[in-house]
């Protein structure tokens, strides 16, 4: 495999850094879910730790490395879980965390970051606009500016993730990761690709926020004008190049899903696994709710990324429809 800007190695002492609370977290199969999708289903569960989501396993990395160069202060744009994950890791470390997210984001994810101690600016626009002025806070304040996908940290704790993966269950066929701005995509993807490369690492996206699949299938860096997505995790519009040349060194596919799918699939995995997850969480089920000929009778293995959701849209939308089957 050509190489990527991710290091195996460095990836496997980053567990000896991430606070244990986030790492193991539970892989296992779920019977009850495989009827309605016609393979086998194992959940890489990353919804049971402190900030309901797999992003402090690289916000653990940067806030340790700020900590150790006695650093003051950081600041990021964040949907929200990235925004938690960095409010958790620097309040434990004596850091001033700012976060910068767009005042339409899930209220529930902002409320966790006030809570969590971190300075909350709000943007009048989307997380693009976000990123804008996080840059310019850290270029003001003279601070490091976290940006996630980007800096390797936030790659590499998500790589974490594969390495457990492969540990745990060595065979299997294919991986389903959601597809924001890359982390987890490109992390877990290096891991699959160097230690199980016969395993397919199939990337999941909403149809209505395509711009890293869009600029896989081209081999080149496309943007969109908007998103529209109730996946507000995964919603940008300008991929980063360095990560979209790592993402085609790992990816066997990336694919794109409509809202109805994410819905079904956020509702099978309440009904048949007992798990309230976010839209971003329920990628890979759509993935396979659309295609189920072409997983029929094979194991995979979706990584439920979070959890952060807010109630009464979770309501709305698991309530929209009968629940599948009835």
């Amino acid at each position: 495999m050509q190489e990527t800007r991710l290091d195996t190695a460095r990836i496997r002492a980053a567990r000896r850094v991430i606070d244990p609370v986030f790492l193991d977290t539970p892989l296992y199969r779920c019977e009850a879910l495989e009827p309605g999708l016609g393979c086998t289903v194992s959940i890489k569960l990353e919804t049971a730790n402190p900030v309901r989501s797999f992003k402090a396993r690289g916000t653990e990395l940067v806030a340790s490395l700020l900590a150790d160069q006695e650093s003051r202060g950081v600041v990021c744009a964040s949907a929200g879980n990235l925004g938690q994950a960095l409010a958790w890791s620097g309040r434990g470390r004596g850091l001033d965390v700012t976060v910068v997210a767009s005042r339409f984001a899930t209220p529930a994810k902002l409320d966790r970051i006030r809570a969590l101690g971190a300075t909350l600016e709000l943007v009048d626009g989307d997380h693009e606009l976000a990123r804008e002025r996080a840059a310019a806070i850290a270029r003001h304040d003279g601070i490091r500016l976290l940006e996630d996908s980007l800096d390797l940290e936030t790659c590499e704790g998500a790589a974490t993730i594969g390495l457990e993966l492969v540990d745990v269950m060595p065979s299997f066929d294919a991986v389903l990761i959601a597809l924001g701005g890359g982390a987890l995509a490109t992390g877990v993807g290096h891991v699959v690709k160097a230690l199980a490369p016969a395993a397919e690492v199939i990337c999941v996206q909403p149809l209505g926020a395509p711009a890293m699949t869009r600029s896989w299938r081209s081999g080149r860096v496309v943007t969109t004008d908007s998103t529209e997505t109730i996946a507000d995790g995964v919603a940008g519009r300008f991929p980063i190049p360095a990560v979209l040349d790592d993402l085609l060194l790992v990816a066997d596919d990336a694919v794109l899903v409509q809202e109805a799918s994410i819905i079904t699939g956020m509702r099978m995995l309440f009904d048949d696994a007992g798990l309230v997850v976010e839209p971003s969480g329920a990628l890979g089920i759509a993935a396979v709710l659309e295609d189920r000929d072409r997983f029929a009778g094979r194991h995979v293995v979706t990584v439920v990324c979070g959890s952060n959701v807010d109630v009464d849209a979770y309501h709305r939308w698991i309530g929209a429809a009968p629940g599948h089957g009835s």
